[in-house]
């Protein structure tokens, strides 16, 4: 049986073409990508240990081996610290025989009024897992009429692959979904993330655990919205870290004069009805 490391690494190892590393290419391969030899040799590895961390035999390879191998395979940063990731969950962490607790859902006080001063501007707190777990009025405005925020407990990753309407909402759907299949792996714990998304696979079907075994880290420009009562909204997203918390507070800002006008009409219709704003924290 494999693990995730062995998975990304032979997956990324598929995806290289000789020459974009400069190695000669010495006739018609087996299989596209690299050979084992090919990576073996710029690692300072042999081929069969190579071997065996594919495979998943070798769960627990040196730093300095990890080290070795995003060199040889010339990962870029986002893809190291995703192959540092699985080198320690593949190594050391069981999968739980009972459920574990859910993450966190609580939403601290000083975030939450971090949130109030963003109003009406477009923001919300969610997780790994893609739970939306608190949101101003400006978010309450853009996933109107998309169905997001119609379930008690919204989360993102859910809607994108179970909910027909989210493939038209997102001009960029296949991007979105990469982003939130790989967010996965970077769940608030191993266990939530294996729990979830275990759950998840049997409504989201193939193209959702094709997705989580690529383990290709995804690329995240603009996000292109086509709005149910606009046109199209392009957004640049901004991501604050809150560690402590395993949370982020994402906040979008207009990415063109189009986008901007209409999160400005909206800004005024929201001052004029409700001039504080409706926050809301998702319990």
């Amino acid at each position: 049986m494999g693990t995730p490391l062995g998975d990304f690494v032979r997956a990324k190892r598929d995806s290289i073409q000789p020459d974009e590393l400069g190695i000669p290419d010495h006739g018609r391969r087996r299989s596209p990508g690299l050979r084992r030899t090919d990576v073996a040799v710029r690692a300072g590895i042999s081929v069969e240990y190579l071997t065996r961390i594919e495979q998943g035999r070798d769960r627990n390879p040196s730093v300095a081996v990890v080290n070795a191998l995003a060199d040889a395979l010339s990962l870029d940063p986002a893809e190291r610290n995703h192959l540092r990731y699985l080198a320690k969950i593949s190594g050391g962490e069981c999968v739980a025989h009972t459920r574990p607790a859910p993450p966190r859902r609580e939403v601290r006080p000083s975030v939450l009024e971090t949130l109030r001063l963003l109003e009406p501007g477009i923001a919300l707190v969610t997780n790994r897992l893609g739970d939306v777990l608190a949101h101003t009025g400006g978010y309450a405005w853009l996933m109107d009429g998309t169905g997001l925020l119609e379930t008690g407990a919204p989360n993102l990753t859910r809607y994108v692959f179970t909910d027909p309407r989210a493939r038209t909402f997102f001009a960029d759907w296949d991007d979105i979904a990469d982003q939130q299949a790989f967010d996965l792996w970077l769940g608030p714990s191993v266990e939530n993330s294996e729990w979830f998304t275990a759950e998840l696979a049997p409504l989201a079907g193939p193209d959702f655990t094709r997705r989580m075994n690529r383990h290709m880290v995804p690329k995240r420009g603009v996000l292109r919205l086509n709005h149910p009562t606009a046109h199209e909204l392009r957004f640049h997203r901004e991501t604050l870290e809150l560690s402590a918390d395993a949370q982020q507070l994402v906040v979008h800002l207009p990415a063109d004069e189009e986008t901007a006008r209409s999160v400005e009409q909206h800004r005024h219709e929201s001052f004029r009805h409700r001039p504080f704003g409706r926050l809301r924290a998702v319990t």
